[in-house]
């Protein structure tokens, strides 16, 4: 794949920002919001950890921004463009191609990649299944042989006219099909024998073999085109010269040139789509998912917000040992777990009973000071990392200050990042010192995302 830049000309344009400028209404709320597609090279979940191409992308630009990520997901370009049109997202995470549909729906960005569409068929000597007969299908070795085939179609694919047109070309009807669903699900149709040809976007047709290795993806339907991403158009410039000056930078880089191999040429592909823990799939996100959701009922809480706090405290790992002291999967203080009656190394289970009965009796503290029970959660989630007495601390220099201490992001999150500061800590309001405060705001945000993500693709 070919990448691009920016030229230089049109660099010295992007600094210059629109009248209508989005990003300071990005930067108030504190988060970007993108919308992407879920598959094994954009976006999905394994052993609890969101992952994919576009993601990891988004990430590296939010944090350019110095911004949290939340991701929607949508079925298809169509659906995010969408999205996008009506203010539910600030950008189309998904490959583009340059196509006239898009027109005064959105603005693409500077290209991400160039890609092509190439026919998906079983190679030659394909070995069948016990029972099944291949032999009427026709291996394709141009274009031409096409003719009087049928080829399938992803309901999400640009290419339907492309199709007649080819048609045309060779002077012969190529009959097309439409199914929903996935580019995945296309091709493991056709190494499966349900249908003989689909049409896949070049890049992920790499992963296509790596998932089935007696598939072939040699001949070329589309030749390589610009994908990329996309803005509302007219009204999201700022956003959109920012993103290409970054990205001119950020493309030249190691660490995009990793972030591309990883999804587009990583043999342990076929690994992470088989696994029982590719999430996308099975609604998996933990070998303790059973456990906590029984456990999860105690304190009403979302099944899901506890497994990132769980992966959050200990990647899943049941005997860890933090340098503090810490166990196990919820990473309960051995103090904590006495102080509770719970022997917290008798097992995970026992571990995971230990860690929600303190975030209930962290709940307890703050429910008559933060009514909004969404909002509260993300003040136990700082207790649970930093302890209650530095949240209430922070709580009541926000008091002090005339300031809303009943919302975490903006407000009490900023006065907890002050009890670095001897200026603050020092401060009658504070009982319980100093406090590196940005590893507990970093702690909370990381948590939130990543349910997001799970409650974004897990249901």
């Amino acid at each position: 794949m070919l990448l691009f830049s920016i030229s230089s000309k049109l660099t010295s344009e992007l600094a210059v920002y629109s009248a209508n400028s989005d990003l300071p209404k990005i930067h108030e709320r504190g988060r970007l919001i993108a919308v992407t597609d879920m598959n094994l090279t954009s976006y999905f979940i394994y052993r609890g950890e969101p992952m994919g191409f576009n993601y990891e992308l988004l990430k590296a630009f939010a944090n350019h921004l110095g911004l949290g990520l939340e991701l929607k997901v949508a079925s298809d370009a169509g659906a995010a463009i969408a999205m996008v049109e009506r203010g539910e997202a600030d950008m189309v995470a998904m490959p583009l191609p340059d196509v006239s549909e898009h027109a005064g729906r959105v603005t693409l960005t500077s290209p991400i990649y160039r890609s092509g569409e190439v026919v998906v068929q079983r190679r030659r000597g394909y070995r069948c299944p016990e029972g099944v007969d291949y032999s009427h299908t026709r291996y394709i070795e141009n274009i031409s042989d096409l003719a009087g085939e049928k080829i399938y179609l992803s309901n999400r694919s640009f290419y339907y006219d492309k199709i007649r047109e080819i048609s045309s070309l060779i002077g012969d009807t190529i009959h097309s099909a439409i199914l929903p669903g996935s580019a995945e699900r296309l091709i493991s149709m056709v190494a499966n024998g349900e249908i003989d040809y689909t049409l896949v976007d070049e890049s992920f047709a790499r992963v296509a073999t790596i998932l089935y290795p007696d598939l072939d993806t040699d001949v070329s339907v589309v030749p390589p085109q610009k994908r990329s991403w996309a803005v509302k158009a007219g009204e999201s410039l700022d956003l959109l010269y920012t993103f290409n000056s970054w990205f001119e930078t950020y493309s030249e880089s190691r660490d995009f040139a990793i972030k591309y191999a990883n999804y587009f040429n990583n043999r342990r592909s076929g690994i992470i789509y088989r696994s029982i823990y590719y999430a996308h799939d099975t609604g998996t996100l933990s070998p303790w998912d059973d456990i906590i959701i029984r456990h999860s009922v105690s304190i009403s809480w979302d099944w899901r917000l506890l497994i990132s706090l769980m992966y959050q405290e200990s990647s899943f790992r049941p005997h860890v040992t933090s340098r503090a002291g810490a166990y196990g999967l919820m990473q309960v203080m051995p103090a904590t777990g006495e102080y509770l009656g719970i022997d917290i190394t008798a097992s995970p289970e026992e571990n995971v009973r230990a860690g929600i009965m303190y975030l209930k009796r962290l709940e307890n503290i703050f429910s008559d000071k933060v009514t909004d029970r969404e909002e509260r959660k993300r003040f136990v989630l700082a207790s649970y990392n930093a302890g209650p007495g530095h949240i209430l601390d922070a709580i009541r220099l926000a008091a002090a200050a005339g300031a809303d201490t009943t919302t975490w992001h903006g407000s009490v999150e900023e006065f907890l990042l002050k009890k670095s500061d001897p200026l603050y800590y020092n401060q009658p309001e504070v009982h319980h010192g100093s406090l590196r405060g940005v590893e507990t705001v970093r702690y909370v945000r990381d948590v939130m995302e990543r349910y997001e993500s799970y409650r974004s693709l897990v249901e």
